[in-house]
Parts: C-alpha cells; sequence; structure tokens
C-alpha cells in the first residue's frame, strides 16, 4: 500500500469522527438548555415576579421562619412573627410566599 494512500484514508476518517464530535456536543449543549438551564430560568423567573408582588398581610417562609409581611420597602421586608417580633429581611431571602386570604375567604371558611 502506498503511504499517500494511507494518509488520504487516515485524513478522510478523521473528518468524520470530528463531524460526529461536532453534532454530539451540539446535542449536549440542547440537553443541557433545554433539561437544566431553562427550567431554571422560569423559576427564578417565577420567584422574582412573586417577590415583586408581595403585600402587607402576605405569609412568607424566609430563611426556614414562617411570617407575616408587615411592611414592604425597596429591596427589604418588615415580617411580623407570631410573638409579635418584627424582622426586617432581604426579599432575595423569601423563599415561599402564601397571598394573604381576602375577608370574604376568612369568612366563607367560618
Amino acid at each position: 500500500m502506498d503511504t499517500t494512500t494511507f494518509i488520504a484514508a487516515a485524513a478522510a476518517g478523521s473528518q468524520g469522527n470530528m463531524i460526529q464530535t461536532l453534532v454530539m456536543v451540539g446535542f449536549l449543549g440542547v440537553f443541557f438548555y433545554l433539561f437544566m438551564i431553562r427550567p431554571e430560568q422560569k423559576r427564578r423567573k417565577k420567584m422574582e415576579n412573586m417577590r415583586k408582588s408581595l403585600k402587607k398581610g402576605d405569609k412568607v417562609i424566609a430563611m426556614g421562619m414562617k411570617a407575616v409581611v408587615d411592611e414592604v420597602r425597596e429591596k427589604t421586608v418588615i415580617l411580623k412573627q407570631i410573638d409579635g417580633a418584627k424582622i426586617e429581611m432581604l426579599t432575595q431571602a423569601i423563599s415561599d410566599i402564601e397571598p394573604a386570604e381576602s375577608k370574604q375567604e376568612v369568612k366563607q371558611n367560618a
């Protein structure tokens, strides 16, 4: 076998491997975007919208503590605990929000 033929065959084989590798890297990128990056972006956006819609009387969980929103400021909220203590926390520390029940809902539940 001629050496030039051998080199040409090796070059053609490596070109096919390179295309296959690029396709696999592309599929991996799409997989990470669809199943890891995009759902996290949606979750963050939803939480950000919930934090922006905070109002007085909402029940929240912040850093494992349950409290009721007493006052909303630009970047912080004043939370009132069951015993009456008030704590100022960053809105980013809030991990869960339950909307305040309206007076009509309270009457219907009673």
